[in-house]
């Protein structure tokens, strides 16, 4: 190919073409999947790649996934190199190679111009069920051999033709044949969006002119990211905190990070972590490096779009006994239960290298409620879905309530109206959960209740974390509340509990979930008295709670300013 060089408006067309061919791509994969998981909770991203599996563009409903699709792409060009054709689409989910678990399969295909290769299109997509011990998502599994099929990087489509006995063994492990089949052939779909798209694109310039401007997307990235990091103060920073337990035993489980800015170099160090643990909460390298990418891009230049040569000034480091580097045979089911924390663990150490944007942790988990049919003879249905919480206040703004974990990003919530209507199970309640949020003088957001009553006898399983170590505050804000639920049985009988491995619940059985708040900024007494008011107005606060942590006097649902405590200042 004659190497060219690319002008500056040629570059800005291309940079912005290929998110919006990744936004198109994207919206192929909802319009077109059979699960609501896919298309009501938006789990899933897609991308758009070069030749050598540099990212270009990308389009998220879970951020998390972005930053290790890059990985599955380049295990695909080791595996088969040139071997590699029009229409071909690779298949892969397993948890060490591309760091998540099983549910999530990364779909792979090359895009060819006039014979050539150009570059490749990616979907991942969370798929319902992959024939595991439990249905869904396993809760009790302590091996992956329990957490259902594991498929490497994996040819199942060769010129725009599905193979059939991959098809047939897709179907074979799957307690939900249909929806498995609709997913796969909606990321096929996406890529097969990006393929027109791109090509389009290259109709009009040309190959060598879009080869050029994707080298000069990639230099801007190095030199912006590293400018952004030659900013900071050099140091160095470390914090630790504690997930629940691993969902084997009650043993808290450390999870600890050190920072350190040097010049232009930032470097991420998770000695003193755990080693991989019993329970399903292991992680792969590829995994934790994403996450570690999406809080460093939360606080470093956010408003750039994630490129092939982002993250140039980045190093990570994580030792081989370590629970963020599972390797074969341990569990990785709830991966991402560490992440929401090594997410706040890695911000609040960013926040001492650039205090005009510091931020207080946020809930941190999925908190995920799971239902299903325990009855084989009858049509196979299965529900999961993560649930919002509270994010830390900020230098300057409070923190969000009933806003979705970092780790999700764009995910939603299953609306009331499409959960009543596909499933036999009744949303009683979805509210904030006033309280919650750590008081400050920006507070921190509140988490939400959400209530399901079972209309029918079903299965039911709960993972909700982060009791051990709530959301934090920062510069004397002060900790959020963290989970609690209650499972209450038709005969009045009820349980506390954050996780709740699969079982069988009878019609009739009530689920309360409620999530944490996010924690507090600066001194509560700082808070303005009207600000105060506002939230006592809109319900978020009650009045023993205001008197508690802000120090003020309610009467009748008003402050009475004589009698609270003056209000100070930074």
């Amino acid at each position: 190919m004659t190497q060219v060089k690319a002008d500056p408006i040629t570059t800005e067309v291309v940079r912005n073409f290929v998110i919006s061919c990744a936004e198109d791509m994207n919206a192929a994969l909802w319009r077109s999947a059979y699960s609501p998981v896919i298309y009501e909770g938006r789990d899933s991203a897609v991308a758009i790649l070069d030749h050598e599996g540099e990212m270009l563009g990308q389009s998220t409903g879970v951020p998390l996934f972005v930053g290790a699709i890059d990985a599955c792409v380049r295990l695909v060009l080791e595996k088969y190199g040139e071997d590699i054709g029009p229409g071909d689409i690779f298949l892969m989910n397993d948890s060490y190679l591309q760091g998540t678990h099983l549910m999530d399969f990364t779909a792979v295909g090359p895009l060819f111009h006039d014979g050539r290769l150009v570059g490749f299109g990616a979907a991942r997509a969370h798929w319902s069920d992959v024939g595991a011990m439990d249905p869904g998502m396993p809760m009790g599994s302590s091996s992956i051999f329990q957490e259902g099929w594991r498929l490497g990087p994996t040819r199942v489509c060769q010129n725009y033709e599905e193979l059939p006995d991959w098809i047939d063994l897709i179907q074979r492990n799957t307690r939900m044949k249909a929806a498995i089949l609709g997913d796969f052939r909606a990321q096929i779909s996406a890529i097969r969006t990006g393929e027109r798209r791109l090509g389009q694109l290259l109709d009009r310039i040309g190959q060598e002119s879009y080869r050029a401007s994707c080298l000069n997307i990639f230099e801007q990235a190095q030199a912006l990211d590293r400018a952004a990091i030659g900013a900071l103060k050099d140091g160095t920073w470390s914090r630790e905190g504690y997930i629940d337990n691993d969902g084997q035993s009650d043993d808290p489980v450390k999870v600890r990070l050190t920072l350190t800015i040097d010049g232009e170099d930032m470097i991420i160090d998770m000695a003193g972590s755990s080693p991989p643990v019993a329970g399903s909460i292991n992680c792969g390298a590829v995994q934790t490096e994403s996450l570690l990418r999406l809080a460093y891009k939360t606080m470093i230049s956010p408003e750039r779009a994630i490129t092939g040569g982002s993250f140039s000034t980045m190093q990570v480091r994580i030792p081989d006994d370590c629970m963020f580097n599972a390797r074969e045979p341990y569990a990785c089911a709830w991966y991402f239960t560490g992440l929401g924390l090594l997410a706040d663990l890695m911000i609040t150490c960013l926040s001492e290298a650039m205090p005009e944007r510091a931020t207080a942790a946020h809930y941190g988990d999925s908190m995920v409620a799971s239902f299903f049919e325990v009855d084989p003879r009858k049509r196979q249905w299965l529900t999961v879905e993560a649930t919002a919480g509270g994010w830390g206040g900020t230098n300057g703004s409070d923190g969000e309530s009933a806003l979705i974990n970092l780790v999700n990003g764009g995910f939603r919530n299953m609306p009331a109206e499409v959960y009543e209507t596909k499933f036999p199970v009744r949303i009683e309640e979805f509210s904030i959960r006033p309280d919650t949020g750590g008081a400050g003088r920006w507070r921190g957001g509140n988490g939400v209740t959400r209530s399901y009553r079972l209309l029918d006898d079903a299965g039911g399983a709960l993972w909700f974390e982060r009791s051990k170590t709530p959301a934090w505050g920062l510069a004397g804000g002060k900790d959020a509340v963290g989970p609690a639920n209650t499972l209450v049985l038709p005969d009045g009988t009820e349980e506390s509990l954050l996780k709740m491995r699969a079982r069988a619940l009878p019609k009739g059985t009530l689920v309360v979930t409620r999530t944490g708040g996010g924690g507090g900024y600066g001194d509560p007494l700082a808070r303005p008295f009207a600000e105060i008011q506002t939230d006592l107005d809109r319900g978020w606060l009650s009045g023993e709670a205001a008197r508690r942590d802000y120090g003020v006097v309610v009467i009748d649902g008003r402050i009475d300013v004589a009698a609270s405590t003056p209000r100070t200042t930074l």
